[in-house]
This record gives structure tokens, C-alpha cells and sequence, in this order.
């Protein structure tokens, strides 16, 4: 990759994590709670459970300890009969042991499961409400990460960690209980290298933690990576730049591969580290334990009861090493679910937000401010405008003068730095956004369609439009034509994006959804711009019969599109130069005059 692009790269990054929050594990697993507490019934009976599945091995070294003393005539007597009665009372605790189990595997799961849906929703929602600054700095692909495979490892933390820390404190504590019966000495020995081990596994912990934290983020990398080059495959094609792309993805690939070695090679030493521990405490319980048993203090019952024991001990934390990747896996993927959580909601209902009512249309800018949030790009200046009711509105000007910002501060995609924006006299800051969207309709230059039929989409301006309806809009908006002559008619689908379709064909459909809506405000947003000239005098054509006694505002840079307007309003970075209607601007021969003249040069 050249070097531009990897500073390109470098930047995606920084403006990505920019305002990134750190979170300890305690807050997260604070955090996380109210999740698993909402299944507490379902926790509770996993954890009994668990706590079932420890029998065997708690209670097999004191058997073990029975035979073998009675073997050497320290207790009673060895027989056939106490020999059976201890095979019957193991046997009875597998079959317990393997019931536990199947109701951890089964039930523990599907608690999972349900947290991972709730948390998924939750982020879901959130994510719809976030405005479009956040997608400006966030790739889809990073985001889709953090709802999907991220938390399908949530799925195992959320029964798993309750689980192997229960089931481990249940052993520890047993097991010092009853080898500190037999000799407190021996048994201080061998427990007191668990702080050690403790301190030594929160160190490495953390450094797994930020390791899959980055292993994490290089995924969503190049997911986005690949998204964007399949979504993009005629571009690619058309340019032969499939070796450009080649090389993108390899160098994202291999930075993945560098950051998932880096992460095994803290799990290895996090590993290796416990093992050297476990080695440690069998050379106690051999050297500590071959002198007590000399000294007369335990007897070779109980040493073995200590070998076994430690056995289960050293499995216990044996296992506890192999679900630190999990858990691990399972706290990064809480830690990235809350930073979409905590994602600040810019805009939303005032608290005392009421339903905007739209009688007329009419639309006033009062000296309004904008800036964008991100880059505090200053856009508009002190911009006052008044739209009539029932009036067809057209702006035009230079690119970056301001015209689609006045679009998007009409719905409140982004909020104004300062002024008011008033309907029919009514602040939108103190109207409830859903009324205030649904009174306004927008058809744009890229029109965006859903994966799914052309019915599916035109109701989506109207959800439960009745089939009527939804015909009447089509034809409305003059796409029956089309529609009539497809195999399938309205149950045509029309691929990813629309892909089936023309511009012109999609841009149609995009206008029989606002026809449906049925909305008193009306936004045409360059709606016509990229469409070849058969198409856009078939759209122009539905477009003007869309803005039908609707108050209509129109972005065009094609001033022939706008030259039946009753008013233009030619505007830049300086605020309106100029307005009036087509033939009144031509005659004051300024901006307006100087664009339709250098737009019939081009023609």
C-alpha cells in the first residue's frame, strides 16, 4: 500500500477510537449484571447445578483416602462390602454428575443466548438513534462486528464465567477444608502459592485483554475492508484494480495475523506460567508431603487424598487458563457493546416535546447558525428564509455553499448551532422527532432501496398500506410502467441496493414510497441529477406530480429541472446572492445568469 494510504488508514483509526472510553473489569462486570440478574431463576438453578458436577471430584480422593487406609489397617477393615458400597456411592454421583451436566450444557446456553439477544437489541436501538455524525466517523463494518460476533462470545461468557468461577470456588474452599482437617501445615503450604498465581494470572489477563481488544478492532478493519471491495465490485472491475485490492486486503490480513500471534504469545506465557506453578505445588505435596508422612503427622491415606486433590486443584485452574481466552473474548465484546451504549444520543425529544401538527407547510429559518459537530465546519451564516405554504422552493448555488445542510436541518438529521427552524409556527426543537419526520417526505440523488421486493419497498413510506394502496402509489409515481411488464410485477426482487434496476427505475420506486407517506412537506434532493435524459423526464414528470399541493423544496445543480419553480434562491457560502423566479433572475444577469449560461456552454 502506498504510503498515502496507510496514513489514510492511520487516520480511519484515530477519528474512529476518538473519545474511546477505558473501562475497568469491574465496571463492566457491573455493568453487565442487570443483564444476567434479569435470569436470575435460570442462573440460580445453572449454578446449582455446577455445584453438582463438583461432587466427584471432591468426594473421590476421601475414597480413595478410605480404601487405602483400610487397606494398611488404619480404619476399618477392607471388604468386599465396603468396596461395593463405594463403587454404588461413585456410580450414584456420575449419573448426578451427568444429569448436572446436561442441564448446564442445555440451559446455560440458551441463558446465553437470551442476554446475548437482549444486549444485541439494546445496541440495535441505540444505533438507530445515533445521528449522522457517528456514521461519518464509524465504518458499517466495525459496527456490524461489535453486534454480531462479538456478542456470540458474550453468549458463552454470560453462563460459563458464573459457572467455572463458582465450580472453582467450591473446590478451593472444599478442599482446604478438608485437607487443613488432615494437616493445616501441609495444606498452608501448597495453598500459598495461590495468591501468586492470582496476582501473576491479572497481570497476563490484562495484557490478553488489550491484545484481543486490538485483534478485535483489525477484524472489523477488514471486514470494512472487504465490504467495501465487494459492494464495490464493478468499480473495481472497471478500473482492473483487482491487484490494488489485493493488496489492500493482504496488508490487513497480515496485520490481523500480526496481532493474533502477539495475542497467542501472551496466552502462552499466561500458560506456561501455570503449569510452572502446578510443577511447583506437586514438588511441595512430594517433598513436604514424604516428610510428613515419615514424621508420623498424616498417614498414606491422606497423602494420597492431598496428591488427589491437588490434582483436582491444578484441573480446576487448568480450566480456569483455558476459559481466560474465552472470558477474555467475552469481556471485549461487553467493553465494545458499551462503547456503542455510551455513544452520547445528540439528537432527540426535548422532554416536553410535543406533536408537531402541519396544517399549511410553511417553513422559517430564523437567523440560523450551522456548524458541523465533527469538524466545525461552519456551513450557514445567520441564514433567514421564509417558505410559503403550498410554495415550490428551488436552491441552487456552487457545491459546499449549504444547500442539502438547509435539507437535513429540516428533519433534524443534524441539529442547528444556534437559531430556530419553524412549521406552520412551530419550533422542530420542541416537536416530537416521529411527527416531525413523518410530515416531511425525501426523495435524493442516491436512493437508497432494501434487499427484498418492490412491494416491500414502496410500503415502507406506509407500513400495512393495503394493496390499493400501494398500486395507486406506483402508478402515481408513474413505476407501473415498468412494474406491469416485470415477470412478478410488485413481488419482483430487485437484489441488494436495487442492483436489478435502473437509476431510473429505482428513483421512480424511491417516489411512489413518498406517495404512499403522503407527507405535507416535500425535500428533492438533486433527485434527477444522475439519471440519463429519458429517465429524468420520466422522473421530473412524477416528481412534479408529487409536489401537487405539497410545500416543496428542490436542490438542483441542473437549472432546467428548477426553472418552473415559483421561487429560486441561489445561495453560498455567504448565504442567499440571489432570488426570484427563473425568468427575473435572468433579467438582473448576476450568479443565476452566469450559471444557466455556463450550463448551455456545457449542453
Amino acid at each position: 500500500m502506498p504510503a498515502a494510504k496507510r496514513q489514510t488508514v492511520k487516520t480511519d483509526r484515530t477519528t474512529e477510537d476518538k473519545g474511546a472510553r477505558t473501562y475497568s473489569s469491574g465496571t463492566l462486570i457491573r455493568r453487565f449484571l442487570p443483564y444476567l440478574a434479569k435470569y436470575k431463576v435460570l442462573l440460580i438453578l445453572d449454578l446449582f447445578f455446577a455445584s453438582l458436577t463438583t461432587l466427584c471430584d471432591i468426594i473421590l480422593p476421601m475414597i480413595m483416602r478410605r480404601l487405602t487406609n483400610s487397606a494398611l489397617g488404619n480404619a476399618a477393615p477392607l471388604t468386599v462390602s465396603l468396596v461395593l458400597k463405594l463403587a454404588i456411592l461413585y456410580v450414584a454421583l456420575r449419573l448426578i454428575d451427568a444429569g448436572a451436566s446436561f442441564y448446564m450444557q442445555s440451559q446455560g446456553h440458551i441463558m446465553g443466548v437470551y442476554i446475548e439477544t437482549d444486549m444485541r437489541r439494546a445496541a440495535f436501538d441505540h444505533l438507530q438513534r445515533l445521528s449522522g455524525t457517528y456514521y461519518s466517523n464509524h465504518k458499517i463494518g466495525q459496527i456490524m462486528g461489535r453486534i454480531t460476533n462479538d456478542l456470540f462470545d458474550v453468549t458463552e461468557f454470560s453462563h460459563h464465567c458464573p459457572e467455572e468461577f463458582f465450580i472453582a470456588g467450591i473446590k478451593i474452599i472444599v478442599s482446604f477444608i478438608i485437607l487443613a482437617g488432615s494437616s493445616l501445615p501441609l495444606t498452608l503450604l501448597i495453598f500459598m502459592w495461590l495468591p501468586l498465581m492470582f496476582f501473576v494470572s491479572v497481570k497476563l489477563n490484562h495484557r490478553m485483554r488489550e491484545a484481543q481488544k486490538a485483534q478485535r478492532y483489525q477484524i472489523g478493519e477488514l471486514n470494512a475492508a472487504i465490504e467495501d471491495s465487494l459492494l464495490g465490485e464493478r468499480v473495481v472491475k472497471a478500473f482492473t484494480a483487482e491487484e490494488a485490492e489485493k493488496q489492500k486486503f493482504e496488508e490487513g490480513n497480515l496485520e490481523f495475523q500480526r496481532i493474533k500471534k502477539k495475542y497467542y504469545y501472551v496466552m502462552a506465557t499466561f500458560g506456561t506460567s501455570t503449569r510452572l506453578f502446578d510443577g511447583l505445588m506437586y514438588t511441595v505435596v512430594i517433598v513436604a508431603g514424604g516428610l510428613f508422612l515419615i514424621s508420623g503427622h498424616i498417614c498414606a491415606g491422606d497423602l494420597v487424598a492431598y496428591i488427589l486433590y491437588v490434582s483436582t486443584l491444578i484441573a480446576t485452574i487448568r480450566r480456569i487458563v483455558e476459559f481466560s481466552e474465552q472470558f477474555q473474548r467475552g469481556m471485549t465484546g461487553i467493553e465494545r457493546f458499551y462503547e456503542i451504549l455510551d455513544t452520547p444520543i445528540e439528537i432527540k425529544d426535548a422532554e416536553d416535546a410535543s406533536e408537531l401538527v402541519v396544517k399549511d407547510g410553511g417553513i422559517e429559518f430564523d437567523h440560523v447558525y450551522f456548524e458541523y459537530p465533527d469538524d466545525h465546519n461552519k456551513v450557514l451564516k445567520d441564514l433567514e428564509l421564509t417558505v410559503k405554504p403550498g410554495e415550490n422552493l428551488a436552491i441552487v448555488g456552487s457545491s459546499g455553499g449549504g444547500k442539502t445542510t438547509v435539507c437535513n436541518l429540516i428533519p433534524r438529521f443534524y441539529d442547528l448551532t444556534s437559531g430556530t427552524i419553524r412549521i406552520d409556527g412551530q419550533d422542530i426543537s420542541k416537536v416530537t422527532l416521529k411527527s416531525l419526520r413523518q410530515s416531511i417526505g425525501i426523495v435524493q440523488q442516491d436512493v437508497y432501496l432494501f434487499s427484498g421486493t418492490i412491494r416491500e419497498n414502496i410500503s415502507y413510506g406506509r407500513p400495512g398500506a393495503s394493496e390499493a394502496e400501494i398500486e395507486q402509489a406506483a402508478r402515481l409515481a408513474g413505476a407501473d410502467e415498468f412494474i406491469d411488464r416485470l415477470e412478478n410485477g410488485l413481488d419482483t426482487y430487485i437484489g441488494e441496493r436495487g442492483v436489478k434496476l435502473s437509476g431510473g427505475q429505482k428513483q421512480r420506486i424511491s417516489i411512489a414510497r413518498v406517495f404512499l407517506k403522503d407527507p405535507k412537506i416535500l425535500i428533492l434532493d438533486e433527485a434527477t441529477s444522475a439519471l440519463d435524459n429519458e429517465s429524468e423526464i420520466l422522473v421530473t414528470r412524477s416528481l412534479k406530480e408529487l409536489a401537487k399541493g405539497r410545500t416543496t423544496i428542490t436542490i438542483a445543480h441542473r437549472l432546467t429541472t428548477v426553472q418552473d419553480a415559483d421561487r429560486i434562491l441561489v445561495l453560498d457560502k455567504n448565504g442567499i446572492e440571489e432570488e426570484g423566479t427563473h425568468q427575473e433572475l435572468l433579467a438582473a444577469r448576476g450568479v443565476y445568469y452566469r450559471l444557466w449560461n455556463r450550463m448551455a456552454e456545457l449542453d
